[in-house]
């Protein structure tokens, strides 16, 4: 089924993880591809960035899945870097139609520990760098006249309390908020604006210090990252699967909608 024939993608955190899995998913479809990645490590996270190694991998299974894709290390930060990169994008594919604004850290600790210099970090990648995306691409779908959709990588944690990431949870509810407004302002341009909420998604983004804290605090606290369904997981193309769906024609009537992907973790 190719929903996305003669579409275009942008796509941001796509060198690896969830974005990769969407860059492929829309390739896979029918969509050319804009991507972006940093492509470095991030000084509050226990985990390592993503590489430019990564970001050719997606490249490489991209045009695999029989699209064409161009492809920029930026910091979505950089609202200059961003603008520019997708503007090139597009005039290498001549339009834009979809949106999905996926880049994000998250490090953790008690939120009166958190250090100044986790917060920003967070904040600036997770709730700037999605407006710096959104306000790139904006004026391009509004002139371009014909509609579009974004879709804006929230997270179980932009719907709830979940301890030790109060920073994460910060810039997640504030995705959350941003995507509502923007689906009201948007729609009389036919741009639908939506959120998807993931529980744990096999990334690679192995946040080392939960172990003590969960050690420490578990007994009360872990029932809230309980899930209904008996798994743990979430794979990056499960979460592809939904992101490509909030895109299509199949969904044209939804906007400023939060779709969990959760396996009913909000449901406890």
């Amino acid at each position: 089924m190719r929903r996305f024939e003669n579409k275009v993608v942008f796509i941001t955190g796509a060198a690896r993880g969830q974005g990769r899995a969407e860059a492929v998913r829309f390739a896979s479809e029918g969509a050319d591809v804009i991507a972006i990645d940093a492509c470095v490590d991030f000084a509050s996270t226990s985990y390592p960035g993503a590489t430019l190694d990564d970001l050719a991998e997606t490249v490489k299974l991209v045009e695999e899945a029989g699209g064409r894709i161009v492809a920029s290390q930026v910091d979505v930060r950089d609202f200059d870097g961003v603008a520019g990169a997708l503007a090139a994008g597009v005039s290498v594919f001549g339009r834009l139609d979809a949106v999905v604004a996926n880049a994000g850290v998250c490090s953790a600790a008690m939120s009166w520990e958190i250090t100044a210099e986790q917060w920003r970090e967070t904040i600036d990648v997770n709730l700037t760098g999605v407006f710096n995306t959104a306000k790139a691409a904006i004026p391009h779908l509004i002139e371009q006249g014909t509609g579009g959709a974004m879709v804006f990588t929230s997270s179980v944690a932009g719907l709830k309390g979940t301890p030790f990431t109060a920073h994460y949870v910060a810039s997640k509810h504030g995705v959350t908020g941003l995507a509502k407004t923007m689906a009201n302002e948007l729609g009389a341009h036919r741009i639908r604006v939506n959120t998807v909420h993931p529980a744990g998604v096999a990334t690679g983004m192995v946040i080392t210090e939960m172990g003590p804290l969960f050690e420490k605090y578990g007994s009360t606290l872990a029932p809230i990252f309980m899930n209904s369904l008996p798994d743990y997981i979430i794979e990056a193309e499960e979460i592809a699967a939904t992101v490509a769906w909030l895109c299509s024609d199949e969904a044209s009537k939804i906007t400023g909608t939060q779709i969990a992907i959760d396996m009913g973790n909000l449901n406890r």
